[in-house]
């Protein structure tokens, strides 16, 4: 069947070796890759989703629309290290390998076929493109705080997205619909802030990948220094009473806090999507995908540690709960330099997620299964400029009207499919190639992959029945598309 048919490897290999008009620039370095898997991963599900991990999350009527972990989320965090070292490791055996800018899409186009390398890159959409939209909002709160910290106030119809008021458990939120001025008899909501830093980092990002890693390097830089002074001062700040009970909801909210928080792991396979910016990709992509997340998942214990010890649990359920706990612990103070490190941490995280998802468009298009225009390179910085400015704009406005909630199951579900199917990647290609030179090789690989997908799985049965439907039909849309546009035009298929 035409849709299974498989793309060559040496096809792939051969493609992003390229020097001609496809053919991105290679100008990236380890430490570049290290700090954009930090800059990516250390965002909003820490400065963010973590709280809703840790309270858990009412519903606009008062259900419980899932439990938290408590003091107990440190192991939602070590499950979810261990689940994602196991995708991690087969992430960089196949990057190494195959050191094309499609990510898991290119992987799976030479390994499962045509058919569900399109449904990984359509699916892929949700963790880039969609999982911005929840980053920017976040970013959105955080501005808010900073500058309520200056006696600044946005009108709230000016920082409030629309889905945002529709979904709110909070009163005084939903009747911003009520509230908000109405010139065509429709409530007029956005979320102004969010908008405006997409945009920001969609101009950056045009500057070239050389600039954007630079500039991420600062952020990250920043971000971890406002992690520091956070510890720092929680440190002094223990109450041994918070920790009791250790785990409120046992297991379950355990395992349904890994499914929030999971948020929290994205971003470290998106620098695969820079292999064909990177020098010497066979020795470097594998250092930054797994020292990257390495780090991460030491920073994320110790902050859930020092976040669960400083207030109580229940107390955390807001959009910044790190600069909450710190108020709450008499620091208001420290609390706005935090968010301020918060809001550069937000920054870096839309600029590495906003550099993956063109470059994903950029090699769909190269193989033929989105339009021409898609693949074009700007000739000085050697980006695709055409992908990078429509996903920014895409991204702004949804960001502007979106809900941050929503979206972070849907993404969530859409990041542990990728990477299941690349954990069976693995498996797949060394079945039908075990003779070619693999640079970084999965240990254990009989029993690391098969366990990767299962831990993927299980954290995706975490995730609402509600993620699950819209999971479904993004899917539908997607297979819509491809049967209507994308097998018509395949270059695999039509040469």
């Amino acid at each position: 069947m035409s849709v299974l048919r498989v793309k060559p490897l040496d096809a792939i290999v051969q493609e992003s070796e390229g020097t001609g008009e496809h053919a991105l620039k290679r100008v990236l370095g380890a430490g570049d890759l290290i700090m954009l898997a930090i800059g990516a991963v250390i965002g909003a599900g820490i400065f963010g989703a973590i709280g809703t991990a840790a309270a858990g999350q009412i519903g606009p009527n008062g259900e419980v629309i899932r439990y938290g972990a408590g003091p107990a989320l440190i192991f939602s965090f070590i499950l979810l290290g261990g689940a994602c070292a196991l995708a991690a490791l087969c992430y960089a055996e196949l990057a190494a390998m195959i050191p094309q800018a499609g990510s898991a899409y290119a992987y799976t186009y030479a390994t499962l076929g045509e058919l569900v390398a399109w449904i990984i890159g359509w699916d892929l959409i949700l963790e880039y493109a969609v999982g911005n939209v929840a980053v920017a909002i976040s970013w959105g709160d955080y501005v808010k705080t900073l500058l309520a910290g200056v006696n600044v106030h946005l009108p709230d119809w000016l920082s409030t997205g629309y889905r945002t008021a529709l979904l709110s458990s909070d009163p005084a939120v939903r009747a911003l619909i009520d509230s908000a001025p109405r010139p065509l008899g429709f409530p007029i909501l956005i979320n102004l802030p969010a908008f405006f830093i997409v945009m920001l980092i969609t101009w950056l990002l045009l500057r070239g990948a050389r600039e954007s890693a630079r500039a991420n390097t600062i952020m990250v830089m920043v971000k971890l220094a406002a992690l520091a002074v956070f510890c720092g001062f929680g440190l002094m700040n223990l109450h041994a009473e918070n920790y009791t009970p250790f785990a409120p909801n046992g297991f379950k909210g355990i395992h349904q806090g890994a499914a929030i928080v999971f948020f929290a792991y994205i971003g470290f396979d998106a620098i695969s999507t820079a292999a064909e910016e990177t020098k010497n990709p066979q020795r470097n992509l594998p250092i930054g995908i797994l020292g990257g997340l390495a780090i991460c998942t030491v920073i994320y214990v110790l902050v859930g540690f020092v976040l669960a010890g400083m207030v109580p649990t229940k107390e955390l359920g807001v959009a910044d709960p790190l600069s909450h706990a710190l108020t709450l612990a008499g620091y208001s103070g420290v609390g706005w330099i935090v968010a301020l490190g918060a809001a550069v941490s937000l920054s870096a995280v839309l600029l590495v997620f906003q550099y993956g998802q063109p470059r994903i468009f950029f090699a769909m298009a190269r193989d033929g299964l989105l339009p021409k225009w898609a693949a074009r390179v700007d000739k000085k910085t050697r980006i695709p400029y055409a992908t990078t400015i429509v996903t920014g704009v895409v991204v702004a406005l949804a960001s502007a009207v979106g809900d941050a909630a929503e979206t972070y199951d849907l993404t969530n579900i859409g990041t542990l499919f990728a990477f299941a199917l690349v954990c069976g990647g693995v498996l797949m290609l060394r079945v039908k190639d075990p003779n070619r030179h693999r640079p970084f090789r999965v240990p254990f690989v009989w029993f690391i992959a098969p366990a990767g997908m299962a831990a993927c799985l299980f954290v995706m049965w975490g995730l609402p029945a509600q993620a699950w439907e819209r999971f479904g039909l993004w899917l539908v849309v997607g297979l819509v598309l491809y049967f209507s546009y994308g097998y018509w035009r395949s270059r695999l298929r039509t040469e």
